[in-house]
């Protein structure tokens, strides 16, 4: 498996905008579910606030203006018509609204264990409202409790015995928890309650909806942008890519991209192209200068090798092939150390630290048969592009 570095640079980019694009996916969709819950947070208290409260006002005005009615009609009563009015309102809706009280008279009516809590709240700790998400067994349910104060007109039913119509007294005996009401006390709360589910059923389908949406968003600004960036910057950074390749291959200069901008990358293919101009340039100047050089050491008088540091034959001419007893094939390549009788010390002083200039030295040639032939050695190095060259003139010395 290829390693991330190696890959290519359209893999790359591809590689690191999908994972950008994914992670910003991933947080603008984490932010919108959160703002969606709070949405559906306040949705639902706004509606339970509002049903809560409609039912209070409807309680209150009707124990405002009800006098002897209930006598003859107990639906008149403003308990049963704030429940019933409740009833209709949510009919059609999730929310499931009742009133509680602790001084409750029917025990099928009797509040729960949240509501009696918050019940008990309200009373030692007075507060206009509490809400909150309430684990119920496997699922989750919003419960919401707005209190329910006493009024004077509810002092008219359920403030003392005596005072109390003839109908309550019927059916509450005296000492009954539903007299001796005061004003401005707790006598309950209206409990509204909907399953969490239900409430986030929307919020699911809109989440789900809205993520798609922004995924076909950042999908098509993925491909956009790869279409952009392939077009203007990968495809000619390949171009220049595969040029150089080939260049360094071949070693022919003559290849040029085509300029289409004046931008970093056209600039940068501009470069290219001048340089390629100047190396062709300078190739054909080294070509011309080795032809002259090669001329030059095949009229001299003297055999003449040059040689790389690690004494590797690359130039030799007729003189040098006389002189060896090899002929020029047979000498490139070869180490000028063996065919020196002291190649191994002049190896050494080439090689040791420093810049070496020049040297005459007296030196015993190994010619073809092991004859040995006795000659003065001029050695100098010149700087070439990637290495030093070392040029030896050889002259055989008389008399030795």
């Amino acid at each position: 498996m290829p390693r991330p570095s190696d890959l290519s640079i359209r893999s790359k980019f591809f590689g690191l905008m999908s994972l950008l694009l994914i992670a910003l996916l991933l947080a603008t969709g984490i932010f919108t579910y959160q703002r969606q819950k709070e949405f559906i947070l306040r949705f639902a208290v706004d509606n339970a606030r509002s049903l809560a409260t409609q039912l209070i006002e409807t309680r209150e005005y009707m124990s405002s203006v009800v006098k002897d009615e209930p006598e003859r009609n107990y639906g008149l009563v403003p308990q049963v018509v704030a429940t019933q009015v409740a009833r209709r309102v949510t009919q059609n809706s999730k929310f499931y609204v009742r009133q509680v009280s602790l001084r409750y008279r029917n025990p099928e009516n009797r509040p729960d264990a949240y509501e009696t809590t918050q019940l008990t709240k309200f009373i030692t700790q007075p507060a206009a409202e509490t809400y909150g998400i309430v684990e119920s067994g496997d699922s989750s349910v919003f419960r919401y409790l707005l209190p329910m104060r006493a009024t004077a007109s509810c002092l008219e039913c359920h403030g003392s015995y005596q005072s109390a119509p003839d109908f309550v007294r019927k059916r509450f005996p005296p000492g009954h928890y539903s007299y001796n009401y005061k004003v401005g006390e707790v006598i309950g709360a209206v409990s509204v309650t909907v399953p969490v589910k239900d409430l986030y059923a929307q919020l699911g389908a809109d989440f789900k909806l809205d993520m798609m949406a922004r995924g076909a968003v950042f999908l098509i600004v993925t491909i956009v942008m790869g279409f952009i960036m392939s077009r203007l910057i990968i495809e000619p950074v390949r171009l220049l890519s595969g040029a150089i390749t080939n260049v360094t291959r071949t070693g022919f200069f003559d290849e040029k991209l085509p300029q289409k901008s004046h931008d970093e990358i056209g600039m940068l293919i501009g470069a290219f192209n001048d340089m390629m101009d100047e190396l062709s340039r300078r190739t054909v100047q080294s070509r011309e200068a080795d032809e002259r050089y090669r001329r030059f050491i095949e009229v001299a008088a003297s055999a003449v090798i040059t040689f790389l540091k690690d004494g590797k034959i690359v130039i030799a001419n007729e003189k040098a092939e006389a002189l060896f007893g090899r002929n020029r094939q047979m000498l490139l390549g070869e180490s000028v150390y063996d065919f020196l009788e002291e190649g191994a010390a002049l190896r050494e002083r080439i090689e040791q630290p420093g810049e070496f200039t020049e040297e005459t030295t007296r030196q015993q040639v190994v010619s073809a048969g092991g004859k040995l032939v006795p000659v003065e050695m001029v050695v100098s190095a010149s700087k070439a592009d990637r290495e030093p060259l070392f040029t030896a003139i050889l002259r055989e010395r008389r008399g030795a």
